[in-house]
């Protein structure tokens, strides 16, 4: 008996040390898959494996050095006023397109509120969802139109609750303003909260309004 607890307990502390390494290997495998169907064509494209003696793997990381390459200069190019002007234009074109226009206009906030201090977002609140004392993040989009407002009898806000860890998938609510409840949170925190699932939390306070603290006190 004390031989065989003593191989199931070191069978579960193999199994708790290779687990994470499998999963996380299997990530990175999922990850690398996924990279090379942007890093193949660019190999193909500039025929970079001539330049690398058909050595692959060597070709395939200068393409990667090559696109990391062209994304800073991008992003150097859209600190210019000629080039906010340019993808500007190309953004207002975008936004003509119906599907496109959500898919692009969706992941761009989500992106600009993780980096930028200013995004479209108006604020951080708490909700109380799915249920009644379990409160999720919500980002208040906006005021909700007069003929919502007419029904619920007093203001209401646009609020979208974003998924964790995808952010850009979600859900729209109609919130009255005695359901929604403020909170001392940057946006961009909020956001980085939701995409690291609490995980990745910055050092800074946050201090939740009167209206939640009563709340959650009952």
């Amino acid at each position: 008996m004390k031989l065989t607890a003593a191989i199931k307990k070191s069978f579960v502390a193999g199994l708790i040390l290779v687990a994470p390494l499998a999963v996380t290997l299997y990530v990175l495998r999922f990850l690398v898959n996924w990279l090379l169907q942007f890093v193949t064509p660019v190999v193909r494209t500039a025929r970079l494996a001539q330049y690398t003696g058909n050595v692959e793997i060597v070709a395939e990381f200068l393409a990667v050095v090559l696109i990391l390459t062209a994304i800073v200069i991008l992003g150097f190019f859209t600190r210019l006023s000629v080039g906010r002007q340019l993808f500007g234009n190309i953004g207002r074109l975008i936004n003509v397109v119906p599907l496109v226009s959500t898919i692009y206009s969706s992941v761009r906030q989500v992106a600009d509120s993780l980096v930028e201090r200013k995004t479209g977002y108006e604020s951080v609140v708490l909700v109380e969802y799915p249920r009644e004392g379990v409160y999720m993040i919500g980002l208040v989009t906006g005021e909700s139109p007069a003929p919502v407002e007419n029904v619920a009898g007093q203001d209401v806000y646009n609020v979208f609750l974003p998924n964790s860890p995808n952010p850009t998938a979600g859900r729209l609510v109609l919130l009255p303003e005695d359901q929604v409840h403020e909170v001392d949170m940057s946006v961009r925190r909020g956001m980085r909260l939701v995409v690291t699932t609490g995980m990745g939390d910055e050092p800074e306070s946050a201090t939740a309004s009167p209206k939640v603290l009563e709340t959650v006190q009952k």
